[in-house]
């Protein structure tokens, strides 16, 4: 059995520029162990995921406290690095995100991935106010000595009206700056998909880049030769799992009882 200084060390080492670390983002602990019995280095929650698991909205309508108690059961389930998406770190204040961060520490996560947008609208917070939170994280991630993996997710492409250009990937990287100068780990850029475009950003980011698969993303090997180190799947794990039982249950009950 690895401790939780040994799993957040091999969680880093997997972050390799070119030879990305892939990540289906998991809700529970029964979704944990399927995922590692097939092969899986690390084990991702996915927000989204997980509160629909438990029959809540995203956007930190699941309360915090079932998120712990859920992170608690994935870490006991499995001996792998794990990691919690705790969305925009479920706090108003810098203090407050730290300590939302403790709690994932405390319960054996080895990182988090931390947005920048706001719940309420979308909008991205002011690129200190974000670093400060992330800041924050670092300071009491420190005090545990144990080398936490903060995933800074920028929103810059979630924004309305934005143009997938030179302009919104300068923006990205002006957040990424601020952010590894802040104590982030890796940069978590949803909704990028173009792959010049995420090539330009992995080449410039000072963090290692981590991009979410989808329909219109490259394969992981053009993500790959963009030099993308990180591969993260969202909810689409847990929409194909729902939609797979609910086709064996239509198939199931159709026609009874007719």
């Amino acid at each position: 059995m690895l401790n939780q200084i040994q799993k957040a060390s091999a969680f880093h080492a997997l972050h390799v520029r070119g030879k990305p670390v892939l990540l289906l983002n998991i809700w529970d602990a029964g979704s944990a162990r399927a995922i590692a019995a097939g092969g899986a280095a690390a084990i991702a929650t996915g927000s989204w995921s997980v509160a629909a698991a438990n029959g809540f909205a995203d956007g930190e309508r699941l309360p915090f406290d079932l998120a712990i108690d859920n992170l608690r059961r994935i870490v006991a389930a499995v001996d792998l690095p794990v990691t919690i998406d705790i969305e925009r770190g479920y706090g108003s204040s810098p203090d407050t995100v730290a300590a939302s961060v403790r709690r994932t520490i405390e319960a054996g996560a080895v990182g988090c991935n931390i947005e920048d947008s706001l719940a309420e609208n979308g909008t991205l917070r002011g690129v200190d106010e974000q670093a400060a939170r992330i800041r924050a994280a670092r300071t009491v991630a420190d005090d545990f000595k144990i080398p936490y993996f903060i995933n800074a997710r920028t929103d810059v492409f979630f924004q309305p009206g934005v143009k997938h250009d030179a302009g919104a990937i300068e923006a990205a990287l002006t957040r990424a700056n601020a952010y590894a100068a802040a104590g982030a780990d890796g940069l978590f850029v949803p909704g990028l998909a173009d792959g010049p475009l995420i090539a330009r950003l992995a080449s410039a980011s000072p963090l290692p880049l981590n991009i979410m698969a989808g329909a219109n993303t490259p394969t992981p090997m053009q993500l790959a030769e963009f030099g993308v180190a990180r591969i993260s799947h969202g909810p689409g794990p847990f929409r194909m799992a729902m939609k797979m039982l609910e086709d064996i249950s239509r198939n199931t009950y159709a026609g009874v009882l007719q």
